[in-house]
């Protein structure tokens, strides 16, 4: 199933989206894709529901989207997941997934306006692996055991100061969270409609120009060892996202590097889970 939330922010409703193109209207059953639609086994509900066909068609068209999950308790990063990102940033390689934290407010609809916090002049762009949480995990016994609790898989845009996360000292976050700097859609694509998590192309391109091409069978850590192991230090709950890193080609690794500005276009997809476009505004 491909879930997605239409309307103006605040006021969105739950649909899906069905094989043939339609669209059908789930709130007259479901709440809203958020933590206790997970945790209580929503997506078996909403499968059913589907199966019935009594749900009423809605024309998402020229209409909002809204990030087909509800304001998440956590967003967490893995950084330098791709060898040849951590080689442009100036890093090694490293032994284990570098974690880290974004703020839940950032999570934004796919074709949000993203803001350029005030005095920065190093916005940079980052395509991602999206991963939703099924079900609270904690102490994951081993990694296979890892993709049971995983809900599905969307795009993420992990928009990041650099100014902020790596001149102004002491965490990564404060580059990661400002307002607007998580991008998420335009859906929330269930497990079963991908085969393979470790063999999807994702790319981005700003004003037109390619500037990421990957795909994340060159992770360095892939999904289900990503989600064991930050079992191992929090309790991952349901709804919860997980962005799992970028492929090369960020602003930061260019030469000079280049970052976003006023008025600049970021067109990203990732295979199998659509596309987002976002206009940049001075904040």
């Amino acid at each position: 199933m491909k879930l997605l939330r239409v309307g103006e922010l605040g006021k969105e409703r739950p649909a899906v989206m069905l094989p043939d193109g339609t669209c059908v209207d789930a709130s007259s059953h479901i709440r809203d894709y958020d933590a206790s639609f997970f945790e209580s086994g929503g997506l078996d509900q909403l499968r059913r529901l589907v199966a019935k066909g009594s749900l009423p068609a809605v024309n998402p068209d020229g209409k909002r989207i809204g990030a087909p999950v509800a304001r998440p308790w956590k967003v967490i990063g893995i950084g330098l997941n791709y060898a040849d990102h951590a080689k442009e940033s100036g890093n090694p390689v490293p032994p284990e997934p570098v974690m880290f934290m974004k703020a839940s407010n950032t999570v934004i609809g796919p074709n949000d306006t993203v803001l350029i916090p005030r005095g920065s002049v190093k916005t940079d762009w980052e395509v991602e692996l999206g991963v939703v949480i099924a079900k609270s995990a904690r102490y994951i016994q081993d990694k296979e055991a890892a993709a049971g609790y995983i809900a599905g898989y969307c795009i993420s845009n992990d928009v990041s100061e650099r100014a902020f996360q790596l001149e102004r000292g002491g965490t990564w976050d404060k580059g990661k969270s400002s307002e607007t700097f998580n991008p998420l859609g335009p859906w929330l694509v269930t497990t079963d409609e991908i085969a393979d998590p470790q063999n999807l192309d994702l790319g981005l391109d700003v004003n037109g120009e390619r500037r990421q091409r990957g795909n994340t069978r060159t992770m360095i850590f892939d999904v289900k060892h990503i989600v064991w192991y930050l079992s191992q230090f929090i309790v991952l709950e349901a709804g919860d996202v997980i962005t799992t890193g970028t492929p090369p080609g960020v602003g930061l690794g260019m030469k000079p590097p280049v970052y976003l500005k006023d008025g600049d276009v970021m067109d990203l997809w990732v295979q199998g889970l659509g596309r987002q476009r976002q206009v940049c505004n001075q904040a």
